[in-house]
């Protein structure tokens, strides 16, 4: 077990609607309660909203992803592809406001993923990946060149 864990800071428009969305839809255990933000457990990870709807991006930006139309300024998970599909069909039933559907990307390299992005209705997006091997987030695709 690592003795490290991310943290991660972010606005939100509305902290009812973060509870909902990180609390409820995905089941993060909710920490700390102080006024004007919320801390989750966010799959093993500290993440803290903070309420400053003049600080939220939205959907403003640049979009990446070719034809996927995931904002440049999102953060996420990346999970086994078993995890992956328990999140993706309960975001499903709960009725989640879909960025990109799930799907297969790079598909045929080392980095072939389960890739999916939503909003949480708070003015984020969120991206879920999912791999047979996790650590393979890090492989180098067979085209690239490895310099050493």
């Amino acid at each position: 077990m690592s003795s490290t864990l991310f943290h991660f800071s972010f606005a939100v428009n509305d902290l009812d609607r973060a509870r909902k969305f990180y609390g409820e839809m995905l089941q993060c255990p909710e920490g700390r309660k102080l006024k004007g933000r919320v801390d989750f457990n966010f799959f093993g990870h500290h993440i803290v909203a903070h309420l400053a709807p003049d600080e939220v991006v939205g959907d403003q930006g640049r979009k990446i992803g070719g034809a996927l139309a995931t904002p440049l300024r999102h953060f996420g998970v990346v999970m086994t592809l078993e995890d992956f599909q328990k999140a993706s069909s309960r975001l499903e039933q709960l009725g989640a406001h879909w960025i990109n559907k799930p799907g297969v990307t790079q598909k045929g390299t080392v980095r072939e993923q389960m890739l999916m992005t939503v909003s949480d209705d708070c003015g984020n997006a969120i991206e879920f990946k999912g791999l047979s091997n996790i650590a393979d987030v890090y492989a180098v695709r067979e085209t690239e060149a490895v310099s050493a």
